[in-house]
This record gives C-alpha cells, structure tokens and sequence, in this order.
C-alpha cells in the first residue's frame, strides 16, 4: 500500500488574518487532507473552518500532539500515513516544526520514510528578525528565557556576552501576560548600548515593530500590552 505524506500546515499568528497570510497552496492542498495533529483540537477546526475549503469540518479527523506527547505514542498517532492517508500538523499559531511540539513527529517521519512537505505561512520568528535590522546572517532562537528572575537576568547577561563576541542576534519569545515583565528585565539588564527589537502582534492590525538602544528603551516608558512578542537583541 502507498504510504501518505505528512505536510506542515502554517497557522495564523494573529487573529483574523487568515485571508491575508494562508497562501493558495496551503488552500489548494488541505482539500486532500482528512487527517490531523493539532496541539488543541478545538483552536483546529476553528482554523480549517474560518478557511471556508471544507464542506463541512466534522467528518475530519483530529489527533492531540502537544508538549506533553510521549514520543512512544507517535507511531501510533501517524498510524493513518501508513494506510495511505496523508496527514497535516497544524501548529496553535505559526508554523509546525519550530518552536513548536510538531518536530517530534516530523522527526519520526525521517525515521521512517515518509515524505515531509513543509508549507509556506508566517513564523513570528522569521518575520521578527527581518525586520529587526539586526543581524539575520548570525543569529540564535532560544525558546523561552527561564522563569525565576535570578536564572532570567544570568541568561540575559550570559547572551549578551556571546552576541557581542559573536555578532549574533538573540532571538526569543514569551507568553503574552509575561511580555511587560521580561521587557522591564531586558531594559534594566542589558546594556545601555545593545540594540533591542521588539515585535509585538506580527501581522495584526496593531502590529509594532521596533529597534532601539537600550538607553533609548529606558526614556521611552513603554509599557507592553498582553499581545504576542518577539524579543531580540543584538550587543554591538
């Protein structure tokens, strides 16, 4: 029997975008999918629905892969590939595979021959760095920075001290209601030279994108909102 393929499904990263930032081939390819890996079901469906390409979204099927899957139960989860159906991750916001729990079974997919077909949609990462003016030649994506305030600052301070050696930009990210409390931490920690870019809402109606010194950051009294954000830093 013909093995599926698995294909990486780009989600939106702001809310109602999906027109602007889900491409024609991610719509002319979903029609072919019936099969799915989500890290929340329900934020899914609402996805594929909003998209308007299925008659209905009730006969597909949804599968949970999220931080907490056991790589043991993957096989199991990509059992329909192996029956000939080609399966979609759908990650909770962005695309599948970075920073994002889909690169367990992407991995599992190499393992085993089954052809990975990445999609085109927008990373909150990608676009950040582009538009930062910092350097996107040499950079590094760190997740998120620890949540104990002692472990933050000694990571901060730890990459700086390696962008500056290295001239690479230090990229990372944090939950919406934390955002204003590592931006305090960043601009009370870095130093007053290291330029620091800030992308708020990537592809929203209120979309802001900034870089500035940190001594700039200091007089600006900026308080960030609850919203999606992209950090990066550069020490020059």
């Amino acid at each position: 029997m013909t093995v599926g393929k698995l294909y990486l499904i780009p989600n939106i990263i702001a809310d109602n975008t999906q027109d602007a930032v889900i491409t024609a081939q991610v719509k002319s390819v979903l029609p072919g999918i019936t099969h799915f890996l989500a890290e929340d079901v329900r934020t899914a469906r609402r996805f594929l629905s909003s998209l308007k390409i299925y008659d209905s979204i009730e006969p597909l099927h949804f599968d949970v892969l999220d931080k907490d899957t056991d790589p043991s139960v993957v096989r199991n989860l990509l059992s329909p590939v192996f029956e000939g159906f080609d399966m979609g991750i759908i990650s909770e916001s962005g695309c599948p595979g970075v920073a994002d729990p889909g690169a367990l079974a992407v991995r599992f997919a190499h393992d085993n021959n089954i052809q990975v077909i990445p999609l085109v949609g927008p990373s909150s990462i990608l676009l950040a760095l582009m538009a930062s003016g910092l350097n996107g030649q040499h950079f590094a994506f760190h997740g998120y920075l620890p949540i104990d305030t002692r472990e933050a600052e000694h990571s901060i301070r730890s990459l700086e001290k390696d962008s500056r050696l290295k001239n690479q930009t230090q990229v990372f990210i944090e939950t919406p209601y934390r955002s204003n409390a590592l931006f305090q931490l960043l601009i009370k920690t870095l130093g007053g030279d290291t330029l620091l870019c800030i992308a708020e809402n990537l592809t929203g109606n209120n979309e802001i994108i900034k870089t500035a010194p940190i001594k700039k950051w200091r007089n600006a009294n900026k308080i960030l909102p609850k919203e999606p954000a992209v950090f990066l830093f550069l020490a020059i």
